[in-house]
């Protein structure tokens, strides 16, 4: 916002209603200029962001319910033990699912997995 009429209230409005940066005038235009270049950086790395979080939910949706459960159990912190013994199933079936839910999701790793699943936001109840 670059304005010629600056108080504390209309800042405080202004910020509030989303505005990024608050320039009077006169203003220097590198002023201006990093302003701009900032402001194109933050929605860049708010798209990829976004992009990636999309492509994390479409691969979560790949996934079986049986895969979804061990996912969510993984997520929660739980060892293949309990996971099932929570489920009804054998430590080995948890495996196999583990193992196909990594390579749908292209998981390198357990960290990596619940990373996804967390930048998703599909939390596990």
């Amino acid at each position: 916002m670059i304005t010629g009429h600056a108080d504390v209230p209309l800042a405080i409005e202004a910020m509030r209603a989303g505005v990024v940066d608050f320039i009077e005038k006169p203003f220097d235009d590198e002023v201006l200029l990093a302003s701009i270049h900032r402001v194109l950086d933050q929605a860049t790395k708010a798209t990829s962001a976004d992009v990636e979080r999309r492509a994390f939910a479409s691969r979560l949706d790949t996934l079986s319910r049986r895969e979804r459960d061990i996912v969510d159990g993984l997520v929660k912190g739980h060892a293949n033990k309990v996971i099932a013994f929570d489920l009804g199933i054998s430590p080995r079936t948890v495996e196999v699912y583990r193992a196909n839910a990594m390579t749908k999701m292209q998981a390198g790793s357990l960290s990596e997995l619940v990373r996804m699943v967390m930048t998703t936001g599909f939390f596990p109840d």
